[in-house]
C-alpha cells in the first residue's frame, strides 16, 4: 500500500515561492497517481482554499486541530523557511511538528551558516523530529553537517524543480534589441540595482539592450514599507540615463505568461545581493529554459554554475554584470557553449523527475516505519 501524502506549506493563492514551490510538487505528485493533500499555512481567514488544500492552519492557533489533520496521513513533508510560520524565527513549527507519530520529511529552503542562538534552537529541534531532510544543493547538505552537526544519513539531495521550460532557439540571441531579463518577487537584496548601473556601460553597444524585472513587490514588504524599492530602482535608472531602457512588469505571472517571458528573453540575470543563498527556483528554471545566465556567486549558483552553463561574477559588480552581458551580446558561440551544457542536465530538474525523488523517499521512509511498528507498540 502506498503512503497518503500531506504537505505542510504556504500555498496559492499566497504569493511566494514556497507557495509556488508547494504547488508544482503536489501537482508533479499527484501526476503520479498518488494520494497528496495540502495543509495550508495562512495568515488569515480564506473562504475559498484550493481543490488540494484539505485543511488550512491560521498562525497562532488552533496547533491540537492541525496536528490531529496530519496525523491522519502517512507521511508528512513539511516546507521550512523561517518566515512562513507563526512565531519568533517561526517557532511555530515545533508546536505543529510535535505530537505527529508519522514519518516527517523536511524540505529546508533556508539553512543558515551563522543563525541566531534562537533560529540555530529552532533548527536543532526540527532537525531531532525529522524523520529526513532535504535540500537542494548539496551546499545545502553540506552545511547541515558542518554547521549542525546533523547525521549525513538523515540529509537527502533532491534539486529543486522546474517546469518544462525548453524551447528551440534558446540559446539565439535576438538580432532585434536584445532583452535582458530578472524576474520574482520584488525587494531588497534582489541587487536589481547593479544590473541598472551596467545599462549605462552599453551604451555603445546596436541595437542597446533593454532590462526586464518581472515581478510584484513581496506582499510583506510591501504592506511594510510600500513601493520604496522599486521607486528607488526608478530613480537609479534616471539617474544613469537609461530609464528608457528598463521596463518593470508589475504583477505576479501565471506560468503561462511567465513561460512565454523567460522564452522570449536573450539573458537572465540574477544579481543577487546575498552570499548564502542555497536555493533559487528562478536560477533552476533559467537553466532549464537553457538561456544564456549570469549571476553573482551566492551558494546555488556557484553549485549550478560552475560547470560553464553560466558565467558567475561578485556581488554588487556593476562592472562584471557589464563586461558578462557585452560578452554573451557580442559573442554566440560563447552563448551555444553554455547551452550545449545546460541542455544535458535540464531532464533531471524536470519536476516529473523531483516528484519521483520525493515520492522514493516517502515511500521507503513508510515502509521502514511499518517495519518498526511492532517494536514501536511493543516498547
Amino acid at each position: 500500500m502506498k503512503p497518503k501524502i500531506a504537505v505542510l506549506s504556504t500555498y496559492p493563492p499566497t504569493q511566494c515561492g514556497i507557495a509556488t514551490f508547494a504547488q508544482s510538487l503536489v501537482n508533479g505528485l499527484l501526476s503520479q497517481n498518488r494520494s497528496v493533500d495540502v495543509v495550508r499555512l495562512i495568515d488569515q481567514p480564506e473562504h475559498r482554499p484550493s481543490k488540494a488544500v484539505v485543511h488550512q492552519h491560521l498562525g497562532g492557533r488552533e496547533l491540537t486541530v492541525t496536528r490531529t489533520v496530519l496525523n491522519n496521513y502517512d507521511v508528512v513533508i513539511v516546507q521550512h523557511e523561517f518566515g512562513i510560520f507563526g512565531g519568533t524565527d517561526g517557532d511555530e513549527v515545533l508546536g505543529l511538528m510535535s505530537k505527529i507519530h508519522l514519518p516527517m520529511i523536511v524540505v529546508l529552503h533556508t539553512v543558515l551558516t551563522a543563525p541566531t542562538d534562537h533560529q540555530r534552537y529552532v533548527m536543532r529541534r526540527i532537525i531531532e523530529m525529522a524523520s529526513a531532510l532535504v535540500t537542494m544543493t548539496n551546499t545545502g547538505r553540506s552545511n547541515l553537517i558542518k554547521y549542525y552537526n546533523v547525521d549525513p544519513g538523515l540529509v537527502h539531495v533532491i534539486p529543486h524543480g522546474s517546469a518544462d521550460l525548453r524551447c528551440e532557439d534558446a540559446n539565439k540571441i535576438s538580432n532585434e534589441r536584445p532583452t535582458i531579463l530578472t524576474w520574482g518577487l520584488l525587494s531588497q537584496g534582489k541587487g536589481i540595482e547593479w544590473g541598472i548601473d551596467s545599462l549605462g556601460m552599453l551604451s555603445d553597444l546596436t541595437p542597446r539592450p533593454r532590462y526586464i524585472v518581472a515581478g510584484q513587490t513581496h506582499p510583506k514588504v510591501k504592506e511594510r514599507e510600500g513601493e520604496k524599492y522599486r521607486n528607488f530602482l526608478i530613480e537609479r535608472a534616471a539617474s544613469n540615463g537609461v530609464a528608457d531602457d528598463l521596463e518593470f512588469i508589475d504583477s505576479y505571472l501565471e506560468s503561462a505568461s511567465l513561460k512565454k517571458l523567460i522564452q522570449s528573453a536573450d539573458v537572465i540575470l540574477l544579481p543577487y545581493d546575498s552570499r548564502e543563498q542555497v536555493t533559487s527556483g528562478v536560477l533552476v528554471e533559467a537553466m532549464v529554459a537553457g538561456k544564456p545566465i549570469i549571476s553573482t556567486r551566492f551558494p546555488h549558483a556557484t553549485e549550478l554554475l560552475g560547470d560553464g552553463s553560466g558565467i558567475l561574477i561578485n556581488q554588487c559588480d556593476s562592472q562584471g554584470i557589464a563586461d558578462a552581458l557585452r560578452l554573451l551580446l557580442t559573442d554566440q558561440e560563447h552563448v551555444n557553449g553554455m547551452q550545449m551544457i545546460s541542455e544535458k542536465k535540464a531532464e533531471s530538474f524536470l519536476w516529473p523527475t523531483v516528484s519521483k525523488d520525493y515520492l522514493g523517499l516517502a515511500d521507503s521512509l513508510w515502509t521502514t516505519f511499518l517495519e518498526d511498528l511492532p517494536t514501536l507498540v511493543v516498547s
